[in-house]
């Protein structure tokens, strides 16, 4: 059964750090780019960072550049994102998301979808 299991969200003050991730089970990643993505409430669901599989190249959204890191670990089938200097504005429920090869900003360019985990970041 495939399946993307994130984990790693919760409660943190502003200017404090998480790391999310990735668990990819029945299906190696290896020819997988992996996406994530936010959802806050009443909004749409944005891209926010992708690692590709063939060259690991990275892309991030403007809105966490220099505070997001995206990172792969193909023995562990398992990708991170490093999240630090969160903001308010970052609380959402975040998602990993697979498609072959390359990275697309496009939501439904994804195969593969995990359930959610929420980030709250709040004083």
């Amino acid at each position: 059964q495939v399946q993307l299991v994130e984990s790693g969200g919760g409660l943190v003050q502003p200017g404090g750090s998480l790391r999310l991730s990735c668990a990819a089970s029945g299906f190696t990643l290896d020819y997988y780019a992996i996406g994530w993505f936010r959802q806050a409430p009443a909004k749409e669901r944005e891209g926010v960072s992708c690692i590709s599989s063939s060259d690991g190249s990275t892309y991030y959204a403007d809105s966490v550049k220099g505070r997001f890191t995206i990172s792969r670990d193909n023995t562990k089938n398992t990708v991170y994102l490093q999240m630090n200097s969160l903001k308010p504005e970052d609380t959402a429920v975040y998602y990993c998301a697979a498609r072959r090869y390359s990275c697309s900003g496009y939501v439904p360019a994804y195969d593969y979808w995990g359930q959610g985990t929420q980030v709250t970041v709040s004083s």
